[in-house]
């Protein structure tokens, strides 16, 4: 894939480094002369200009992009290129970053974003699903924030222990879709069964991750 990232700071080139190494062919925009560092990610192609100029845009070639990436440290910045990408050149895959928690609500379908990445919240998300058991815990906004990835640990004296997957009552806007059970991952069947200390990842919307937790008796 041809990807586009504005933003060539630490996470910027970071993100750069990993998309070359598998293959993908990259672009860099990136305004501040400070940060203009080819020599970082010799394999992608850096451009010096304005991400949320149109014209600058036009001329690296964003139309050609299969999927831009928001990732400046500044989300007025991440909000205008996601919506130049997706209204103006009509970009497949927009990602951006959140940088403030605050502002996490307008990074939404309105905007052009089609995934936004938050990381504090992943990482306050990491730290609550490796201390919780029995809650839900959201580790990530999915689709223009129709549906969150969530997770809920069984306690290891679960009354679910031993109880077949199609046997959960789940609601119908939630999906079960991996196991994690010590070192291996489980895609469920329906003959499938629970055990104690099983971490459980659903899709879901958000109205009902709280029927997600009725469903295994919390």
């Amino acid at each position: 894939m041809r990807i586009a990232i504005a933003g060539a700071g630490a996470v910027g080139r970071s993100i750069a480094a990993e998309l070359v190494s598998d293959g993908h062919q990259v672009m860099l925009i990136e305004r501040d002369r400070n940060h203009f560092e080819p020599h970082t990610v010799e394999q992608a192609e850096w451009v010096q200009a304005d991400a949320c100029e149109l014209s600058s845009l036009e001329d690296a070639g964003m139309q050609l992009c299969d999927v831009v990436i928001a990732a400046t440290g500044d989300d007025k910045v991440n909000l205008v290129v996601s919506l130049l990408a997706k209204t103006e050149f009509a970009v497949k895959r927009v990602v951006a970053r959140v940088n403030d928690p605050a502002n996490e609500w307008l990074f939404t379908e309105s905007w052009g974003v089609d995934v936004a990445v938050s990381t504090p919240r992943i990482l306050s998300a990491l730290v609550e699903e490796a201390v919780t058991v029995g809650d839900v815990v959201r580790l990530m906004t999915l689709r223009q924030g129709q549906a969150n990835l969530v997770e809920i640990t069984l306690p290891g004296d679960t009354p679910l222990a031993g109880s077949p997957v199609n046997g959960l009552a789940l609601p119908r806007d939630a999906a079960l879709v991996t196991i994690l059970r010590g070192g291996r991952v489980i895609v469920p069947t329906p003959e499938d069964t629970l055990e104690g200390g099983d971490e459980l990842l659903f899709v879901a919307s958000a109205a009902v991750e709280n029927e997600i937790r009725s469903a295994l008796g919390y």
